[in-house]
């Protein structure tokens, strides 16, 4: 049970990290607005914030790696 816990709370933020990165290079985002109760929305809200924070986490750990290089 604890093992099925962890595996959804990490494909949550990945799923989370992807949508930041999505946002990021194209400027589409999903669109909160409709949806119509408030307090699902501040939560998705935070949910989408959660995974910026994790997709620049995810940027400085592989900056700081020697097995990724930046290409430009």
């Amino acid at each position: 049970m604890l093992g099925k816990l962890v595996h959804l709370g990490f494909d949550a933020v990945l799923i989370a990290a992807f949508l930041a990165g999505v946002k990021r290079t194209t400027g589409i985002t999903p669109a909160l607005h409709r949806v119509p109760n408030k307090d699902i929305r501040q939560m998705l809200r935070s949910y989408l914030e959660f995974g910026e924070y994790a997709f620049d986490f995810a940027v400085v750990v592989f900056g700081r790696s020697a097995s990724f290089e930046r290409k430009h």
